[in-house]
């Protein structure tokens, strides 16, 4: 946006040195606002669907000894686990298999 607006001051409104000017700051505004947007974007990697279940939090409603029901995000899952787990208990989520969450117990 910055460039078609030094562009058309450079041609109807800027004399002839200015207009070069105005063209070189919308030049360089562009490219700033560019390589902003890319750093941007390559820092917060979006997550969506399954993986995004991967890391969070839970809670045990249903003991899992292996297998059993957690409280995720408002929902209840089935949950397996390697440990048995008691109801009440916080884990975290490890793994996502179909329906079934993979989780541990909260460490600390």
């Amino acid at each position: 946006m910055a460039l078609v607006v030094a562009i058309v001051l450079a041609l109807l409104v800027l004399p002839a040195p200015w207009g070069i000017v105005a063209i070189a700051i919308g030049i360089a505004l562009e490219v700033g606002e560019r390589v902003f947007w890319i750093r941007f974007l390559r820092r917060y990697k979006v997550r969506t669907g399954v993986e995004s279940h991967v890391g969070e939090r839970a809670e045990v409603v249903g003991a899992c000894a292996p297998e059993g029901r957690v409280k995720f995000r408002g929902e209840l899952w089935n949950a397996r686990s390697s440990e048995p787990i008691e109801a009440g208990e916080q884990v975290r989520v490890c793994a996502v298999d179909g329906l079934t969450l993979e989780v541990e117990r909260e460490r600390g």
